[in-house]
């Protein structure tokens, strides 16, 4: 079941590969009431304690999938339910230390009956949490 906030608390975990930590990540849920397609989203940005990740270092998992975020952009086929949940895992060298960390999310969306210049009106805003590394 999904948490009303659009940060969730279950999926919050640091990514290892290989014996080594590479990152970590978070789950989100779409706010947006119809969903959306993947090639809707523009690039989010991820803010844990003040230090900020774009681009290339935040890939998204929809549907057991894992997309770059450029990636996404031509994907006009593939759909974020508003009942699924996206996971976020973000590139960092050593992961999350155990305990509190403030999360900031932002990512926002276009819509096919909105002029691309509001794109800007569609976002999810920031959203902020605390959640606990364990």
């Amino acid at each position: 079941m999904l948490e009303k906030p659009c940060i969730q608390s279950r999926g919050f975990k640091n990514v290892e590969r290989n014996g080594r930590i590479i990152g970590f990540q978070l789950n989100i849920r779409s706010l947006y009431y119809r969903g959306v397609w993947l090639s809707q989203l523009r690039p989010a940005t991820v803010t844990v304690d003040g230090e900020t990740f774009t681009g290339e270092q935040i890939t998204w998992t929809i549907n057991g999938v894992t997309y770059t975020q450029n990636e996404m952009a031509s994907l006009g086929n593939v759909h974020w339910g508003i009942l699924e949940p996206a996971t976020l895992t973000v590139a960092k060298e050593g992961g999350l230390e155990t305990g509190s960390h403030d999360i900031e999310v932002s990512y926002s969306f276009s819509s096919s009956y909105m002029p691309p210049s509001m794109d800007t009106m569609l976002s999810s805003g920031v959203n902020k949490r605390t959640l606990i590394m364990v």
